[in-house]
């Protein structure tokens, strides 16, 4: 019985009434993952731990929507005596001490987790191909990436493995894989998830989020992990609220602006056709859809990449070969440590990342470059706040194409950044945002909607996305029939 493709809400009924149990889940899922074993989503699977869970909660009373389910860590999310990787030779046997706060929330929800997904090395790329243990593939075209660097886990939530997974947000590294593989990707507002347990990339633009076949779900998972963090200075102090409570409600009178860069000859013409198509059902539906201008759109690649490479060069100082991680062997001297561990244990991609992040912050370049582009990136949050005050939200393509080929050449460092071009400016200006699935191209692969929400303001994005969700019924299972 394929039960990983039904609703949680059909699930959660059939664990209470003690039709299924925890452990028919956690079977499937694994049988699920060895039959798709060549996308290669995982990194390390936590079979033995995952069935030894199942069976105790056998015992237990199905307290909460989300009791018993199956789910997936990106390998970046600290798991307690589960090897986290980063999928990196640096961290290739790294085995944590703790978990993250994100996980024992998950925990605490009795929600059982599978496995640990790939990823672009220390979430650095956009089509996880940087990965050490080799690229995840895209379910409906396995000659695709799956997009990065969040790409493992928008893998086995489209694959069906699972119904539900975590994955982070740097520069579009939850949105634009949800986009290429046809599910929902969230990236809360910046300080709503905390980030303790989150192996930092860029501190001031990383955020945790959930990936889920639908917009229920995806709220529903949102709600298990976000809250203040006494670990994490930056986590807001919010109170809790449902994010599933505007689900349904219809979206007449709401003003959604669409700004001109989104639609630019930067964007296919097949996924513009696309945005305007749905942009028409909106309006169909009471909606007011306006084209906008919106300063320094078109600088946010440029601003992303000084303060992201500056950041990590900061933040991956620790991967000595003294403290944790890989160590070179028989080292001559000290110097000869330090260069031969971060040399052998760093790919090109982090290499070349940190390289350039160091040259930013070296002396003078710091005011020249660095403090220059945290100026501008205050000035962009603003331009966003005006823009709130008169819509309720921004909408636009996730992607300026569909997923493109695995054996694409992969020498254009600014490839990388240009794929995020369109998502990259939420996380210059902290704002949540998130994909939702609105078609195909016409060579079947997935095509997605991006949602800019003001701060903290999920509920009224899951609002719209769902109301998207039910209009156009799309059949988002790979391998099946598309339905348009």
């Amino acid at each position: 019985m394929k039960y990983l493709n039904k609703p949680i809400l059909e699930i959660n009924k059939l664990l209470k009434e003690k039709v299924i149990k925890p452990l028919d889940l956690v079977e499937e899922a694994f049988a699920n993952i060895e039959k798709n074993k060549a996308l290669n989503a995982y990194i390390t699977l936590n079979k033995e731990e995952a069935i030894k869970t199942a069976k105790e909660l056998e015992n237990k009373e199905v307290d909460n929507i989300l009791f018993g389910l199956p789910i997936a860590i990106k390998d970046n999310i600290i798991t307690k005596d589960l090897r986290t990787t980063c999928a990196s030779h640096m961290l290739e046997n790294f085995l944590p001490i703790y978990d993250a706060t994100v996980v024992k929330k998950i925990k605490a929800k009795n929600m059982i987790i599978i496995g640990k997904t790939n990823m672009d090395e220390f979430a650095m790329g956009s089509s996880s191909r940087t990965s050490y243990f080799g690229a995840p593939k895209n379910p409906w075209n396995t000659n695709k990436i799956s997009g990065g660097s969040s790409g493992g886990s928008a893998v086995t939530v489209a694959a069906r493995d699972v119904f539900l997974a975590l994955g982070s947000d740097t520069g579009g590294s939850i949105r634009q894989p949800a986009s290429y593989c046809g599910i929902v990707g969230m990236k809360p507002t910046y300080g709503r998830v905390s980030r303790y347990g989150l192996v930092a990339f860029a501190s001031s633009f990383d955020q945790i989020g959930p990936l889920t076949k639908n917009v229920y779900e995806n709220a529903l998972l949102l709600n298990a992990i976000v809250g203040k963090d006494d670990n994490d200075l930056t986590s807001a102090d919010k109170e809790s609220e449902d994010f599933t409570r505007l689900i349904g409600k219809d979206i007449k009178g709401m003003k959604f602006a669409l700004p001109n860069y989104f639609m630019s000859d930067i964007v296919s013409q097949e996924i513009k056709e696309k945005i305007i198509s749905v942009s028409k059902i909106l309006e169909k539906l009471g909606a007011k859809v306006d084209y906008v201008d919106v300063k320094y759109l078109e600088n946010a690649v440029t601003l992303y990449q000084i303060i992201a490479m500056g950041e990590a060069s900061s933040n991956l100082a620790r991967y000595d070969g003294i403290r944790f991680g890989y160590s070179l062997p028989n080292p001559t001297s000290i110097d000869n440590l330090y260069y031969e561990t971060r040399k052998t244990g760093f790919g090109k991609e982090v290499k070349r990342r940190i390289m350039v992040g160091s040259y930013l912050l070296s002396g003078e370049n710091a005011k020249i470059y660095y403090n220059k582009a945290l100026s501008i990136r205050d000035d962009m949050q603003k331009e966003f706040t005006n823009l709130f005050q008169k819509y309720d939200l921004v909408i636009g393509p996730t992607t300026t194409t569909t997923a493109y080929d695995l054996t694409d050449p992969m020498d254009d460092p600014l490839k990388s950044f240009l794929d995020d071009v369109l998502v990259i400016p939420v996380n210059m200006a902290g704002l949540p945002g998130m994909n939702v699935p609105i078609g195909f191209s016409k060579d079947n692969m997935p095509i997605g909607m991006h949602i800019i929400g003001n701060k903290f303001e999920e509920a009224k994005m899951y609002q719209l996305a769902s109301c998207i969700e039910k209009e156009l019924n799309l059949a988002l299972t790979p391998g099946g029939e598309i339905n348009e």
